[in-house]
């Protein structure tokens, strides 16, 4: 039985949990989820927690099942040049770096956009991209800590603990 995002090709640009879960999630619906690393050390989530120094952490391997990867150093002329010319084989595109950085690579959605026009272009920021706080960069424990999580959590005399993620 053919899935429902079949022949839909992805390229990732994300880390840790907010952009990998989404990918992960057109993964699972049968697109081809490419996902783009740094050439010297990877995804950072894949020695977080990892048991070994040479082996994936489970928390990498969670939120990236069934995609590829390759790596490719964004911030080098060639690495970008390869990544432009991959742009007008894929369908979408997902990126969650901090705020301003894809658009300083020459990756923002105008740039893209005139790449490979019908191009899904998805991007993950933690507070937005406007308002007063889209210029904060936002992880797991800001998100928690913003939304009142911390306020449900802990002793009452005492202070609110995370709910990070098992590690």
């Amino acid at each position: 039985m053919e899935r429902a995002l079949e022949g839909v090709r992805v390229l990732d640009l994300t880390q840790f949990e907010a952009g990998p879960s989404c990918t992960l999630m057109l993964a699972w619906m049968g697109a081809d989820v490419i996902k783009v690393e740094e050439p010297t050390r990877g995804d950072q989530g894949r020695r977080l927690g990892a048991d070994q120094a040479t082996q994936d952490s489970w928390y990498f391997i969670l939120l990236n099942a069934n995609k590829r990867s390759i790596t490719l150093n964004l911030k080098e002329p060639e690495g970008l040049d390869i990544f432009k010319q991959m742009l007008p084989h894929f369908d979408i595109m997902v990126e969650n770096f901090g705020p301003g950085t894809i658009e300083n690579l020459g990756l923002g959605y105008e740039d893209v956009k005139a790449i490979n026009p019908s191009l899904i272009y998805a991007s993950i920021k933690g507070f937005g991209s406007s308002g007063p706080y889209s210029e904060y960069k936002s992880f797991d424990m800001i998100a928690q800590a913003m939304a009142g999580a911390y306020s449900l959590t802990g002793m009452p005399d005492g202070p609110p603990p995370s709910n990070p993620l098992p590690r």
